[in-house]
């Protein structure tokens, strides 16, 4: 795989995290962990992170997340985490995962890029999986943008491209 093609697909893979990370300080701390609210502003944030981790690991088999996290995303019964995250617990994620996306897509080959994935319906290849988690950080990221919109009166604005070109 070409390194221009490695350094386009960061650029808007990152754009989306940066998207993410805009939400989640632009929310009011009022709002982080209202437990009232459905759904919460917290959780959508740490079911991104947890996928975006996921879904750029090596090896499915063995993956677990960084600690203070958890494995409840994969229980099928929708199992929450105990406690909400505190902002600055999944800015941390957040950063842990940009930085394993961002190796991922730098020691892409094409190779890797065809190698077949499954997981439950999720059936193809490595490389449409990338795409398939870009768009699901963009589409939290833009869920929560409409929240804050809702409850906070503004959102933040839309990213053009990764905030640094290197990570």
């Amino acid at each position: 795989m070409d390194d221009r093609y490695r350094e386009i697909i960061w650029q808007q893979f990152g754009a989306a995290i940066d998207a993410l990370d805009n939400a989640i300080v632009g929310c009011p701390e009022e709002l982080w962990a209202d437990r009232s609210k459905k759904p919460e502003f917290w959780y959508l944030t740490y079911h991104a992170l947890f996928w975006l981790d996921y879904y750029v690991t090596a090896d499915f088999k063995n993956f677990s997340p960084p600690p203070p996290f958890k494995l409840e995303e994969l229980d099928p019964a929708g199992v929450m985490p105990e406690k909400p995250y505190t902002k600055e617990e999944l800015r941390t994620y957040l950063g842990y995962g940009r930085k394993k996306c961002r190796t991922t897509i730098a020691a892409m080959t094409g190779e890797k890029a065809l190698q077949p994935f499954k997981f439950g319906r999720v059936d193809l290849s490595f490389a449409e999986l990338l795409l398939y988690n870009m768009r699901h950080v963009q589409h939290h990221a833009a869920q929560l943008n409409l929240i804050l919109r809702q409850t906070a009166g503004s959102a933040p604005g839309w990213v053009f491209r990764a905030k640094s070109p290197g990570g």
